[in-house]
């Protein structure tokens, strides 16, 4: 995480983007009312605004942009339809031993005959058990070259969506030269906890394409849900060695989410391995992206 937050953006490169006055008015200030008629005028140039003030130089409006970026990204993944096929859920089943707590309820009857005198009738003996979740997910997100404005806010948004997806079992890692997990698939971690990591990033160095996706191989190897996803936030334009297509076709499943004007090696890519491709022109495209992409075949 450290080598991530070395960059920081300063007032003066900040002042350059449209409405930066008005969500700071001055060193250390965040105008939120500003920020809500900014979301309400132009949703994407306001998140990226406010992703770009989540890495200011100056401590305290970087703090206070944080702050407010991790609650707004979360409300903007909210959008769509809200998955929850990656939650467990407690089903009752025929008896077997060691399957499951026995259902009393539904056991009712049979208990009750044995306590009679009857014998036991076990077939009409019921379970009650956790099924195992029917989705997990591993969010990858480039962050190469310059991540900032609508690609950092796009990957924030698209963490959150990630975590409201499939909130048992998930993970999110970045990746340029190297990759980076900052949400294991297995560990416990809010959503806005995520998104507040995520934001600490600055894009740097080239795209290990191929090696990011291993990466969600091994992630998704600790799952145990039924349907494995990798989610690749991405142009796909690969600049380290590496067998990009060999890594693709190793996961059980892979979709992409493009930007929409730059999605050529994402489209080459998806059809060479089978995967469905979205783009997206700024972060408020993100959940229905997703669930277009998730969506049963």
């Amino acid at each position: 995480m450290a080598a991530g937050r070395r960059r920081t953006l300063s007032r003066h490169n900040l002042e350059r983007l449209d409405g930066f006055a008005q969500l700071s008015p001055e060193v250390g200030a965040l105008d939120e009312e500003a920020f809500e008629a900014l979301m309400a005028e132009d949703p994407d140039a306001a998140l990226a605004l406010l992703a770009g003030a989540a890495q200011a130089t100056d401590p305290l409006l970087r703090e206070l942009a944080r702050r407010l970026a991790s609650r707004v990204m979360v409300d903007v993944a909210r959008q769509g339809r809200s998955r929850s096929g990656g939650i467990g859920t407690m089903r009752t089943a025929p008896y077997q031993p060691d399957a499951g707590d026995l259902d009393l309820d539904a056991s009712v009857e049979a208990l009750a005959q044995h306590r009679a005198g009857a014998g036991l009738d076990v077939d009409r003996l019921r379970v009650r058990h956790w099924s195992r979740p029917t989705t997990a997910l591993c969010l990858l997100i480039d962050h190469s070259g310059s991540m900032s404005g609508r690609p950092l806010a796009a990957g924030a948004v698209g963490a959150a969506a990630v975590a409201m997806r499939a909130p048992a079992q998930y993970a999110v890692a970045c990746f340029s030269s190297t990759v980076l997990v900052l949400k294991p698939m297995l560990e416990r971690m809010p959503a806005e906890l995520v998104v507040d990591d995520l934001l600490a990033l600055r894009g740097c160095g080239i795209t290990d394409l191929a090696e990011a996706l291993n990466e969600s191989r091994r992630q998704l190897y600790s799952a145990t849900a039924a349907r494995k996803v990798t989610v690749l936030f991405s142009d796909c334009r690969a600049t380290a060695p590496g067998d990009v297509l060999a890594a693709a076709n190793g996961l059980d499943e892979l979709v992409i989410v493009a930007p929409e004007h730059d999605d050529t090696e994402a489209l080459v890519l998806g059809t060479a391995v089978g995967a469905r491709v979205a783009r997206v022109g700024g972060p408020v495209d993100v959940p229905a992206a997703l669930d277009l992409l998730l969506a049963p075949t």
